[in-house]
């Protein structure tokens, strides 16, 4: 017998639109995202409709989660890592859009009409080192603003000098509403662990995986196990633990500057394609 409930999904007369298909917090983020995506500056101009920039994602507490750049168009490389399109973080599973609370982006307009490399390399290589300054310094940000010292890139930008940074557009991705479901605690610490499994699966799977990835492992272990430490605190009606508590220097090595692989260079040369590919 064929159920003609509330809940029935046979009781449309037509096919649903895509964008309709999402679940509702699903279909609240990306709204968010839109409006975010089309956001004008002082002078007119769509933030995300720079073609060079660099881009930060930030988690429910505020804390830096992922910095990355483009100078494809910061439009389509936010849009790839958060409606989950292909990207090495997405497809690694290092960065979960779930955790994904606020975005903020740094358009660099003055390489908007830059020539291709190919007609003029040298121009497109001083813009180039500009973007890596950038990146460089919006990621030594993340890390000082981090409580824990570390963000889940698993490739760290190139070591540069710091510069001063363009205007910059941040917002949040996720309402009031969604909020308030999304970052109860045993909610987050079961996602975190889930995500940690399917980024430790990777690793399994793969075998020959970058030392990035791995130190991406240790830190999303590290924020899970604070994560619940801080819940186990609370229950028992105790100071919440210092983020001091674990070291995670110790754990990871520096979060400077890539360590280049001792075999043949293979993560550092992947490092240098994704910069000038990008």
């Amino acid at each position: 017998m064929s159920s003609h409930g509330k809940a029935s999904l046979n009781d449309v007369k037509k096919a649903p639109k895509r964008s309709e298909l999402p679940a509702a917090d699903v279909q609240n983020f990306r709204a968010l995202l839109k409006d975010f995506l089309s956001a004008r500056d002082s002078e007119g101009r769509v933030w995300a409709d720079a073609k060079w920039g660099v881009y930060a994602f930030y988690d429910y507490d505020g804390e830096p989660i992922y910095v990355g750049q483009t100078n494809e168009q910061l439009r389509v490389r936010v849009q790839r890592h958060l409606t989950n399109q292909r990207t090495d973080a997405v497809a690694m599973r290092i960065l979960d859009t779930f955790e994904v609370a606020e975005v903020e982006i740094w358009p660099l307009w003055e390489y908007q009409n830059i020539a291709p490399k190919r007609k003029d390399p040298e121009c497109f290589v001083r813009a180039l080192y500009h973007l890596n300054q950038c990146e460089y310094t919006v990621y030594l940000d993340a890390i000082n603003n981090s409580k824990y010292k570390a963000i889940l890139n698993e490739k760290i930008p190139p070591v540069s000098p710091r510069c001063i940074l363009p205007p910059s557009l941040r917002k949040p991705l996720i309402s009031e509403r969604i909020r308030h479901e999304r970052e109860h605690p045993d909610i987050r610490i079961a996602r975190r662990a889930e995500a940690i499994s399917r980024l430790a699966a990777v690793a399994r799977e793969r075998g020959e995986v970058s030392p990035g990835l791995r130190r991406a492992l240790v830190v999303q272990a590290v924020r899970l196990t604070y994560l619940s430490a801080q819940r186990l605190a609370y229950v028992e009606g105790r100071r919440e633990p210092e983020p001091t508590a674990i070291k995670v220097s110790e754990l990871v090595g520096s979060v400077l500057e890539e360590v280049a692989d001792t075999d043949d260079g293979q993560y550092a040369e992947d490092n240098e394609d994704d910069a000038l590919s990008d």
